[in-house]
């Protein structure tokens, strides 16, 4: 099978939304009136953010889902996207399995596929995602403001529990890693939050490094530091029954390690006025999304952690770094 047909047959539909799709040299957007571009691209390379032999059909879905939540951080609504693939060789079975997972995903976003290239070589998979958000509504890192609350969305530590796992660091019970490693390799990109957060929220960022590395680029983007309690967020992984099923084993610094820095979580990290409380609340409720109050944003700069006392908890926890 040649690209050309490759591409025919596995990443060709007619497209709605855009002006023109796959097929010609360039795909041509055309946002509503009044809205701007939102564009983020990520890539996932085999033995670097996934195993080799991961069901490609999971794959498909999470290299869309990871820019998808770049977008919903934005409060941008999908539009479309480009795929850059980069294959060993071609293996349909692969290919329908990869493109199946794609597909079932960006029709639950009404997100097109408008275009991309195909090569030979390494396992590479890079999307390029296009959203619209109404001029000047976007979320940005840039709006944290002193006395803000800190949330996050969802759960923190599943993927990085299930990753410790299937590394042979820990032992889980087959049912509690099959979960987790769901939440690994099928996140769920948080775009009705993110909508819903327009107007609500001063600032918001995705957690896909681990939530002290991304909620420090916040802090930095609005000049700022905040207070993180520590007895929270670990309850955010304990509060999951399949976590809770296993947790005798966990040492307490293992679990933060999991839920302040285990990466591959894909939720919302956001700030908003204490007066906007209500507004988060609602936005939680009509987007099904649940989210933790967590912490808040004080003019000292620095990310400083406490305990359910109030007390400085000294750390060493780290993000993932790509060069580290």
């Amino acid at each position: 099978m040649g690209e050309f047909d490759l591409i025919a047959r596995y990443f060709t539909r007619p497209v709605r939304k855009a002006a023109l799709g796959v097929g010609d040299d360039c795909a041509l957007l055309a946002p509503a009136p009044g809205m701007q571009l939102a564009v983020s691209s990520d890539m996932l390379v085999e033995g670097r953010h996934f195993f080799a032999d991961v069901d490609p059909e999971a794959l498909g879905h999470k290299a869309l889902a990871v820019n998808l939540s770049d977008l919903a951080a934005c409060g941008a609504r999908p539009l479309a996207f480009t795929l850059a693939l980069s294959l060993p060789r071609v293996d349909e079975a692969w290919l329908a399995g990869f493109s199946r997972g794609m597909w079932a995903l960006a029709d639950a976003h009404g997100c097109e596929l408008v275009g991309g290239d195909t090569t030979q070589g390494p396992l590479n998979i890079c999307i390029t995602v296009f959203g619209e958000v109404p001029a000047g509504q976007a979320l940005l890192r840039s709006g944290a403001r002193p006395g803000d609350d800190i949330y996050v969305s969802g759960t923190l530590g599943d993927a990085r529990l299930a990753l410790e796992a299937l590394l042979g660091h820990i032992t889980l019970p087959d049912d509690v890693l099959a979960r987790a490693r769901q939440r690994l390799e099928r996140p769920t990109p948080r775009v009705p939050l993110g909508l819903a957060l327009r107007g609500v929220a001063s600032s918001a960022m995705d957690v896909s490094d681990g939530l002290l590395g991304d909620l420090s680029h916040i802090l930095k983007a609005s000049g700022v530091g905040a207070s993180i309690d520590t007895h929270i967020t670990s309850n955010l992984i304990a509060a999951s029954a399949y976590i809770s099923s296993a947790r005798g084993q966990f040492d307490p610094n293992f679990v933060h390690q999991c839920t302040l820095a285990g990466g591959d979580d894909y939720e919302l990290a956001f700030t908003a006025s204490p007066a906007r409380r209500t507004a988060v609340a609602a936005a939680s409720h009509s987007s099904n999304t649940p989210v933790t109050r967590i912490g808040t944003v004080s003019a000292e700069p620095g990310l400083r952690l406490v305990d359910a006392q109030g007390q400085p908890v000294q750390h060493r926890y780290a993000s993932f770094d790509h060069f580290q």
